[in-house]
């Protein structure tokens, strides 16, 4: 049976620009998002782009600022440890509480997902895999029963893959692919409570392998500055 198409409203399209352009860094944290650079990227009105942009402060991709509007928020890196703590409690409530929609068809979306990552992995496209990583934890939250804690990670991955995502540590694509599949496996077994705590440790160890990255940077930084 052919699926319908799924429809997108403008709002809906220049969400998915915005997005788009924040987990390839072809905009940064503290760089302005206009209405007119979007409207004439896309080629629709103002009023539309408006509604994502506020869609998409609301949930933290954004930080609108008085007499400067829309600008790529981040966050520093003292709250990293508390956020992807929360990331990972969140999402492993999430699969708790959704664990009867990984049915065969959004396995199947999984393994796809795990195919292209593989790819792309292979290919160390840091672009291409953020999108996936993206795509795949989406998968995982997007329930019937887990639309609060989907909201919550949105917000919390916003915070975090626009400046501290696999560009800075490209070593840590094939680690994270890793993880995902472990994650996949123990829902193809059945084993909800498995996932869930292996989506605790997935977020664990994204941390730790950034708290490392940032400190060597911040070595080489110091080193450098005292040439």
């Amino acid at each position: 049976m052919t699926q319908s198409p799924v429809f997108l409203s403008k709002a809906d399209i220049a969400r998915r620009h915005i997005e788009g352009l924040i987990l390839s860094r072809k905009v940064k944290p503290g760089d302005r998002i206009t209405t007119r650079e979007v409207s004439e990227a896309l080629g629709i009105s103002e009023t539309p782009i408006r509604e994502a942009i506020r869609s998409l402060a609301a949930e933290g991709w954004l930080d609108v600022q008085t007499h400067i509007g829309a600008v790529v928020a981040s966050a520093g890196s003292e709250q990293l440890r508390e956020i992807y703590a929360l990331r990972g409690r969140v999402g492993s409530l999430a699969i708790e509480l959704g664990g009867g929609s990984y049915d065969e068809t959004r396995l199947a979306e999984i393994d796809d997902n795990i195919d292209a990552s593989i790819v792309a992995v292979a290919a160390q496209d840091v672009q291409r895999y953020t999108q996936l990583n993206h795509e795949f934890h989406i998968l995982l939250y997007d329930t019937p029963q887990s639309q609060w804690c989907l909201r919550m990670l949105v917000s919390l991955s916003a915070l975090t893959s626009a400046h501290y995502g696999f560009t800075v540590m490209p070593r840590r694509m094939a680690s994270s692919l890793a993880e995902h599949k472990s994650i996949r496996d123990a829902l193809r077994e059945g084993q909800i409570d498995r996932a869930a705590a292996l989506v605790v440790e997935h977020e664990q160890a994204g941390y730790s392998a950034l708290a490392r990255e940032l400190e060597s940077s911040d070595r080489r930084a110091l080193a450098d500055s005292s040439v």
